[in-house]
């Protein structure tokens, strides 16, 4: 008998098979599809790749450093095919690294047939756990018709043709991150948004800031508007505030959510499932124990290295292993320009929960890295406990917001102080600097 199966290759499924190999757990991980899942495939790395290329078209940047010459031309041909060359290289590195932890791969449709079973492929194997990492699939809601042009984030990711008009439906992530593709690539941009600010879940002045830059820029920003139809043709009637409006285009993405992957994945037994996701305890065990469930397809976070981090966990819990893996802070991070992190609270969910919580900010325009590669404009907020001077939360709208998110995620976690963050010796001129500016600040 197997120790695990995991069912699902993205992040969470194949991190969580190396890892479980190397500890001495017999380990075999099933995928239908390519190795990487979402992530890889379709979803963080292609649009990472598109975003990269799209950095190289602004030619008014090059013209403030002394640089001219033509815009250059975008063949998306060839940018399709780089991106399926990345990918490429990944799946390889990731298949590598399954051969070097000695992780059985096998590719079939998987089903949980039992308690301890999964079938695969005609034959029925074996394992004391189970664990299904099986991933989301875009949603697409019955508002929205399935015309020629009219496409979720997948099937975008695959089009090679020039876009005048684009229409996004959805201001969360994956719409503000196709906006930034799309208009960088010379399309007209329309982001249409059902709820009040874009980036519901973010710090409320970082939304406000990215709708002004985004309208500063010629995309047209929609919020608290909603859909009323779409007709053959392209042509969207919405209403915002109560006015009717129509704008026709010639493509259509609706970003307005994801769908976690349980359709016929088990069989005689009952795992309990609500909202389409199942729901798990503090291990990560659906309500059948020997049955795990990490990433998309659970009631938690939608992230790829939030799967990555439950992996960890479950492995924790198969192998009694004491807790090391901190779940209370995951980063989020939106990979517009510029780029937007968050970790821990937000000053308005620190005083919901009666903190005297202050907020601490650095501009960016006192940044010199950020002034000297003609960064807009933003900002490093810190929000801090009033009383201890302890971090609570961190909120970037700044270049390298991705990578910077990291320090401040580990030193809320640490339960340092904004004193002790500003102590820190942050090298000159880098973007980092302004976490210590924020630090030093008076605190208002």
């Amino acid at each position: 008998m197997n120790d695990v199966i995991i069912i699902g290759a993205g992040p969470g499924g194949y991190e969580t098979a190396i890892l479980a190999a190397e500890k001495g757990l017999k380990t075999k991980l099933i995928e239908k599809r390519e190795l990487g899942g979402t992530c890889l495939n379709r979803g963080c790395i292609p649009t990472k790749t598109l975003l990269h290329a799209s950095e190289f078209l602004n030619t008014e940047e090059y013209a403030k450093l002394g640089l001219s010459g033509n815009r250059p031309q975008l063949d998306l041909k060839q940018l399709q095919a780089y991106k399926n060359e990345v990918i490429e290289k990944l799946r390889s590195g990731i298949e590598l690294q399954l051969k070097k932890a000695k992780v059985e791969l096998i590719h079939g449709n998987a089903q949980i047939v039992g308690a301890h079973q999964v079938a695969v492929n005609g034959e029925i194997l074996e394992a004391e756990h189970i664990i299904l990492a099986s991933g989301s699939r875009p949603s697409m809601p019955s508002f929205i018709p399935r015309l020629k042009n009219v496409m979720t984030s997948d099937e975008l990711l695959e089009y090679d043709q020039p876009i005048r008009h684009l229409v996004i439906i959805g201001g969360g992530v994956i719409g503000m991150e196709f906006a930034s593709i799309y208009h960088a690539m010379g399309s007209k941009v329309s982001v249409i948004e059902a709820q009040d600010q874009l980036l519901p879940a973010m710090d409320k002045e970082i939304a406000l800031k990215l709708k002004m830059l985004m309208n500063k820029r010629g995309i047209d920003i929609h919020t608290a508007a909603k859909v009323a139809g779409i007709e053959p043709g392209l042509k969207i009637t919405y209403f915002e505030k109560e006015c009717e409006h129509t704008i026709e285009c010639d493509a259509i993405l609706a970003a307005v959510g994801r769908q976690a992957n349980v359709d016929s994945l088990w069989t005689n037994v009952d795992l309990e499932v609500m909202n389409g996701r199942l729901t798990v305890n503090e291990y990560y065990q659906t309500s059948v124990p020997s049955i795990y469930a990490i990433g998309d397809v659970n009631k938690e976070m939608m992230l790829a290295h939030a799967a990555v981090a439950q992996g960890k966990k479950v492995l924790e819990h198969i192998l009694h292993e004491s807790p090391k893996v901190d779940l209370t802070l995951v980063p989020s991070c939106v990979y517009t320009k510029p780029e937007i992190a968050s970790v821990g609270l937000t000053l308005e969910m620190a005083k919901s929960k009666g903190i005297s919580a202050i907020a601490m900010k650095a501009l960016m325009s006192a940044n010199g890295k950020s002034v000297l590669s003609q960064q807009e404009s933003g900002f490093v907020k810190l929000i801090v406990d009033e009383e201890s001077g302890r971090l609570l939360g961190a909120h970037l709208f700044c270049e390298r917001a991705s990578d910077m998110i990291s320090e401040l995620t580990l030193a809320i976690s640490a339960g340092l102080t904004v004193d002790q963050l500003a102590s820190v010796i942050h090298p000159h001129p880098t973007f980092s600097e302004a976490i210590a500016s924020a630090a030093m600040q008076k605190k208002r």
